[in-house]
């Protein structure tokens, strides 16, 4: 659990009157199982922030690596049927290995995470042709392959939809460089 995620649980009980294990009760009560759900219900039945919101299902749906008992498996889930896909995200994650030794690769149920101090990558195969590759900058123009955060909203301000191998190139590169070292 990095230092941020612990700093949120440790306060679910402080702003919002019930400690995480009370909430997942709840939650189990309420028989909500979907991510949309759980998210909608903590934030307008209960004031929620989005980030605690979304902290909380992650958990409840061991969705996250910190909560899934094999991460190299959230991983294997991912690619099932999209084999093709696989030597994307190796390359990628290759890529970025290079940048330094500060790099948090975070799988999830659906994406992988990748954070220095901050997110700054978001590795999501979203068909079973294509990655979306979400990328965090601070002010960089959308721009051709460079487009608009698509389905990634705020969590990313970018995004670049990669078919093949190829797609990773010289570009792609230096635009993960990029976000990595704006990631401080």
């Amino acid at each position: 659990m990095d230092s941020a995620e612990k700093t949120m649980m440790e306060n679910i009980q402080k702003k919002f009157g019930k400690s995480f294990e009370e909430w997942i009760k709840i939650i189990k009560k309420e028989k909500l199982d979907k991510h949309g759900e759980i998210l909608k219900f903590l934030k307008e039945k209960h004031g929620f922030t989005h980030g605690y919101a979304n902290l909380i299902s992650m958990k409840f749906r061991k969705a996250d690596a910190g909560s899934a008992e094999n991460s190299d498996q959230l991983i294997i889930d991912q690619y099932e049927g999209k084999d093709s896909l696989k030597p994307i995200y190796n390359k990628i994650i290759k890529t970025i290995s290079k940048f330094g030794n500060d790099i948090e690769v975070a799988p999830k149920k659906s994406s992988v995470s990748v954070r220095r101090k901050r997110q700054f990558a978001l590795i999501q195969p979203s068909t079973k042709d294509r990655i979306d590759l979400g990328l965090k900058f601070k002010n960089k123009p959308i721009s051709g392959r460079l487009e608009n955060s698509g389905p990634f909203g705020t969590m990313c301000s970018h995004r670049v939809q990669i078919k093949s191998v190829k797609d990773v190139d010289k570009n792609v590169v230096a635009w993960l460089k990029e976000a990595y070292e704006e990631s401080i």
